[in-house]
């Protein structure tokens, strides 16, 4: 998380550019990779599970589809599940959390999250054990609030279980759990976890932080108003959540933010490779 108090918008825009300028030579690499030919044996309920659990993916081509289930086996083959507060984790869990992961990876090149090692499943919202852990008996602290979802940089994404199947099941359930922590994960990549992605050339780069400076301010001015925005509020928390909400929002409510946000959703749309508006069936 960035330290917010002492910067400005502005300030915080310029430091992130000159930041992902002078690691340049982590964007290349990563993008020179050609996406993996994968070959996996897809077991035929896990297409059902994907059409029944994953709402999202009644957008996608057949090719996309195909390529869905490839990633999502590579997935739960190079990640490990561990359930979490008495949950019992199922492959049907497995195949709803790792597919949604990998909606965001369709068109990315490279690995599948090279940096995700763990996914910690609780049954509900849930307080980490580590926040717990820190917690003096004799020293009043404020009481740490569940949280849905959280990405650790050590390689490890904690989801509530509940919230992940409600999300994936109901395209009009606000926000998307999976989407987002794993937007977090990809925002990770560079090492930064700043709001700005790995992508594919300097001007992209500028294209991007002009993109984050302007529309991260407008939703905090919104916020601060009391403004309605097809953005979740929580995006203007700092940066990296802004990248979270905002892909969040790309697939789950593509055709809004195109009509709200047209070059930002331009920018997510030329860093996925995606265009949900097109095939989004929604009225």
């Amino acid at each position: 998380m960035l330290d917010l108090d002492s910067l400005t918008v502005e300030g915080i825009a310029a430091a992130l550019l000159i930041a992902a300028v002078l690691l340049g030579r982590r964007v290349v690499p990563r993008l020179r990779l050609p996406q993996r030919r994968l070959h996996h044996r897809v077991p035929p309920e896990w297409d059902r599970i994907v059409t029944s659990r994953v709402a999202l993916a009644a957008r996608l081509s057949p090719a996309d589809r195909a390529r869905l289930l490839q990633l999502t086996a590579e997935f739960i083959r190079t990640k490990s599940f561990e359930g979490c507060g008495g949950l019992t984790l199922t492959e049907e869990m497995q195949v709803v959390i790792a597919a949604q992961a990998c909606l965001l990876l369709l068109h990315l090149p490279g690995e599948v999250y090279p940096k995700v090692t763990t996914v910690l499943v609780y049954p509900h919202p849930f307080i980490p054990e580590r926040v717990l852990s820190i917690r003096h008996p004799f020293i009043p602290v404020p009481v740490p609030q569940p949280l849905l979802g959280e990405t650790w940089r050590d390689g490890a994404i904690l989801l509530a279980w509940d919230d992940v199947l409600h999300s994936a099941v109901d395209l009009a359930a606000p926000g998307n759990v999976v989407l987002h922590e794993f937007a977090h994960a990809l925002d990770h990549e560079d090492g930064a976890g700043d709001g700005i992605p790995l992508v594919e050339s300097p001007e992209a780069l500028r294209a991007w932080a002009r993109v984050l400076r302007r529309d991260y301010a407008a939703l905090q001015a919104d916020v601060d108003a009391g403004r309605p925005s097809v953005l979740h509020p929580y995006g203007a928390t700092n940066p990296a959540e802004f990248f979270a909400v905002a892909t969040e929002t790309f697939f789950k409510r593509p055709r809004e933010l195109l009509q709200s946000n047209a070059e930002l959703y331009g920018e997510l749309k030329r860093f996925y490779g995606q265009d949900p508006a097109v095939s989004d069936g929604s009225t």
